[in-house]
């Protein structure tokens, strides 16, 4: 496990911004992404609000190209082409000089092509099985992001689909580690996606307690101030859309041709809670041993994290939990960190939320700024951090930054980067 893995490429598409430029300007200067959904469908619904996209991707993809894709799959080419093009990687890849036997994807998603599944069943239903879409299958399959962004890129090494709900995108880019690590890979694109803002969805979440019904009710109500991790007033999450993709490569092959180098890539965690198909362990055990082994893989030391990109979904137990990881790992240095949630802004991602947020933790490094949790105007006694309310800078120096995700079923996972 020698080589040293660097992030060359960023893209993304979130409900703050169709591109990384303008997600991370939105995210600095803490403007939500949340909206009173506009479907006919939404009337009905307990839960109004979601973080819609803010561009289509229409805008983005062929039209015809973009029919042919989920809307999960839609986000992770937009964020893809970006981030690939980001890289440098286009003119490789149109030269023929990149060796696409050592070229990966590791794209995760928390449900897959859900959309494309259900409007098929309302198909089947109304119009009978004739009528079903031929291109359904491959449309719904988990594994279609990771597929259509091989197909583009021309990937013929390992084309991974990390499937563990909340923390898909965030094990996605471990696993992207271990490739490259291993020498199975010299560049893997990897992230994660999900598009699950549809009535289905919505509707469980909704009844299972898991959403906020702030601003769904009679009187209506700010949807922006609904998201509010660590904040005494919180209720639930709110349901969020897109994607975030990184490039990652050995820092030989990205030093090699000259690639302008993010940040690198120091560790990953991953473990199982074994507690609760979804609630967390609520001592935050299993998200500790993850970061643990984070460190222990990055063989740095806690007081070298200085920030971290929270999993922080505003629940009233996840957030008391993860504070509790905090300080069981970082110890003494837990409430030096900067801490934050992007979640504020952009809702839950699922699938996509992880990835989405490591672009957010590399722009960090990147910039040495941290983006501020809006919405936390009472911090919950129980968790003793220090939450940035307002873009704060970071240390100079050689810093590090953790990435948080934890999922249903107990999945767990930690990854940290390193400033260049």
């Amino acid at each position: 496990m020698s080589k040293r893995v660097v992030v060359t490429g960023l893209g993304t598409t979130s409900p703050v911004g169709g591109d990384v430029a303008s997600t991370w300007d939105a995210l600095l200067n803490g403007r939500s992404g949340v909206r009173y959904l506009t479907d006919e469908w939404a009337e009905e619904m307990p839960v109004k609000i979601a973080g819609r996209i803010a561009v289509e991707p229409s805008e983005v993809l062929e039209r015809v190209k973009a029919r042919r894709l989920d809307r999960s799959s839609q986000f992770a080419m937009v964020a893809a082409m970006e981030a690939w093009a980001d890289a440098g990687l286009v003119a490789l890849q149109e030269s023929g000089d990149i060796d696409r036997e050592r070229l990966g994807v590791c794209m995760a998603s928390g449900i897959g092509g859900v959309t494309t599944l259900l409007d098929n069943y309302d198909t089947l239903k109304e119009k009978g099985p004739r009528r079903v879409s031929p291109l359904a299958v491959p449309m719904l399959m988990p594994n279609a992001p990771a597929a259509q962004i091989s197909l583009y890129v021309g990937a013929r090494a390992a084309v991974i689909t990390p499937v563990s709900a909340c923390a898909s995108g965030n094990e996605a880019i471990a696993h992207a580690i271990d490739q490259i690590r291993l020498g199975r890979a010299d560049v893997v694109v990897a992230g994660g996606t999900e598009a699950a803002i549809h009535p289905l969805p919505m509707a469980a979440f909704a009844n299972m307690m898991a959403l906020s019904k702030t601003a769904s009710g009679e009187g209506g109500g700010d949807p922006t101030a609904v998201s509010r991790p660590w904040d005494t007033a919180r209720d639930g999450f709110v349901l969020g859309e897109g994607a975030g993709v990184l490039v990652l490569e050995s820092e030989e092959h990205a030093k090699a041709r000259g690639a302008r180098i993010y940040a690198t890539v120091l560790g990953a965690g991953i473990t199982a809670d074994s507690h609760d198909i979804a609630q967390p362990d609520p001592e935050g055990r299993g998200g500790s041993r993850a970061i643990l082994a984070a460190l222990r893989e990055a063989d740095i030391d806690p007081g070298t994290i200085a920030h971290v990109n929270a999993h922080a979904t505003s629940t009233p137990q996840g957030d008391i939990a993860e504070g509790l990881m905090l300080h069981a790992t970082l110890g003494a240095h837990a409430t030096d960190v900067v801490v934050t949630s992007t979640k504020s802004m952009t809702g839950h991602l699922l699938g996509g939320a992880g990835a989405l947020e490591a672009v957010a933790t590399v722009m960090a490094l990147h910039d040495r700024v941290s983006p501020p949790t809006i919405n936390l105007d009472d911090q919950d006694p129980q968790v003793e951090l220090d939450i940035a309310t307002k873009a704060r800078d970071l240390p100079s120096g050689d810093i590090a930054a953790l990435n948080n995700s934890f999922g249903f079923g107990g999945a767990n996972v930690a990854v940290i980067f390193g400033s260049i």
